[in-house]
């Protein structure tokens, strides 16, 4: 096996990899949620970006699952890069919406940027600001890697839609006859 095929390989699963990851941390995370939908708006409320109430319970109500069907998507291997480009739209919004939430409360009780501890509604409890910015980082180079479409040949869909390969058909050279059909 040459050099190329085993770096093509070895990317391959490393993608694999890192999308069941991310697949099963985007589950976790809309799970998590989801099923405790009161404790989710609470904390999306303590934002302040949304001030209309209709608009808050749908984004509350909707985003959760959303987010178990983007991490379905990555498990089964289905629009990956499609999906990637989604949480990535999700990832950058809300990275910077905690770095100024983490900011204001930072300035208000005199604290360093990483000394701010709050729950960001992710679903993981309360965390220090950096290490969740740090984690938000990885994930969003996660999701710009699975963009780039390495792993596809593992993936649920292109096992479904590639053409099978064809063999060969012999065809018969011009200086040999053709048998006789009686």
């Amino acid at each position: 096996m040459r050099s190329t095929q085993r770096t093509t390989l070895f990317l391959d699963y490393a993608t694999l990899i890192g999308r069941w990851f991310l697949g099963l941390l985007f589950i976790q995370m809309g799970l998590s949620k989801a099923l405790h939908p009161v404790e989710f708006l609470k904390l999306a409320r303590e934002y302040d970006i949304v001030t209309s109430p209709l608009l808050l319970n749908s984004i509350v109500g909707t985003l959760p699952w959303f987010e178990v069907f983007c991490g379905i998507l990555l498990l089964l291997g289905v629009a990956v890069r499609g999906t990637a480009v989604l949480l990535i739209s999700m990832l950058v919004p809300f990275t910077v919406v905690v770095i100024q939430r983490a900011l204001s409360i930072a300035t208000a009780k005199g604290l360093a940027f990483c000394a701010v501890k709050f729950d960001c509604g992710c679903g993981s409890g309360e965390v220090y600001i950096c290490s969740k910015v740090l984690e938000n980082s990885a994930l969003l180079l996660l999701s710009f890697w699975l963009i780039l479409g390495y792993g596809r040949q593992l993936s649920l869909r292109y096992c479904l839609f590639r053409k099978p390969k064809t063999l060969p058909q012999a065809t018969p050279s011009p200086a040999s006859p053709l048998p006789a059909v009686d």
